[in-house]
């Protein structure tokens, strides 16, 4: 697979305080702001090809979330919430575009709930919002089936450590079409960044996993700026249960479910593609 060449413009790396941690950040491109909101145990180095592509486009702002790799927690280890996760991307905004014109957001897994709960709280701030594949789980018929899974895999965790809740968590999210990604192309930078990234896998499991996926929007709130917000799922992960959340977002608001190439990780294994299309839904 290919990376996007970058463009030449250098790359500001910032700090934010925020309650509780301090975000490490970073700036490039200019135009219009695009945030981009990482999932799982990812960080801002997960973004960097797809940033570097539409920085040619976009002031484009990456961050660590609070509690992964380079932005530490300033207090207690604790269970994390949404709507905090939320009002940092929204300090993180008004650092980087204090007053300016409304700003464009992508988030992907964990970090797209960030980008929908950012949305219901601040639509006046957001020009748009694509969610991909959103874990959004309360949202379906058979929500109760699905908590159940991701609590079974937090305990899994918690008494036979990441290894086990990983595997358990993967065979639970079935199988995604087509050939198995590939891995064997990625750049070194990238493969630095998963080996940086993986250490992040207790805290996700342990801190964001539970309380990300038994998260419930404010529907009447959504209902209101859903104009602005585009679901999105990877072409690989149709009808699976990682991606069905965002389909059920875009039966509610009757539009088509925008499709990524690649599955759940389709920013990693398909990073140039995944940056043009991207930048369609945002025009």
């Amino acid at each position: 697979m290919t990376e996007p060449t970058g463009p030449a413009t250098e790359t500001v790396i910032g700090t934010l305080q925020v309650p509780g941690a301090t975000l490490r950040y970073e700036v490039r491109g200019a135009g219009p702001v695009l945030l981009l909101i990482v999932g799982g145990g990812g960080d801002a180095g997960i973004f960097e090809p797809v940033a570097d592509a539409l920085a040619r486009r976009y002031t484009v702002v990456t961050y660590d979330p609070r509690g992964h790799s380079r932005s530490p927690l300033d207090g207690p280890d604790e269970d994390q919430r949404v709507e905090t996760q939320a009002d940092d991307a929204y300090r993180l905004l008004e650092r980087v575009a204090p007053g300016g014109a409304p700003a464009y957001v992508f988030g992907t897994s964990s970090g797209a709930i960030v980008a929908v709960e950012l949305l219901t709280r601040h639509p006046e701030r957001l020009a748009r919002v694509v969610a991909h594949e959103p874990v959004l789980v309360s949202l379906l018929p058979d929500a109760a089936e699905h908590h159940a899974f991701f609590g079974h895999v937090v305990a899994t965790f918690h008494r036979a450590g990441v290894g086990a809740a990983m595997a358990e968590m993967s065979a639970g999210c079935g199988e995604e079409r087509g050939e198995k990604p590939d891995l064997s192309g990625l750049s070194p930078r990238m493969r630095a960044t998963l080996g940086r990234v993986g250490e992040n896998a207790g805290f996700f499991l342990g801190r964001i996993l539970g309380p990300f996926s038994g998260h419930a929007p404010d529907l009447a709130q959504l209902d209101r700026c859903a104009g602005k917000l585009v679901p999105a799922a990877g072409w690989a992960s149709s009808g699976l249960r990682l991606a069905r959340p965002a389909a059920a977002l875009a039966g509610r608001y009757g539009v088509a479910l925008a499709e990524f190439p690649g599955g759940h990780v389709g920013v990693v294994t398909h990073p140039g593609e995944f940056a043009v299309r991207l930048g369609e839904l945002l025009r």
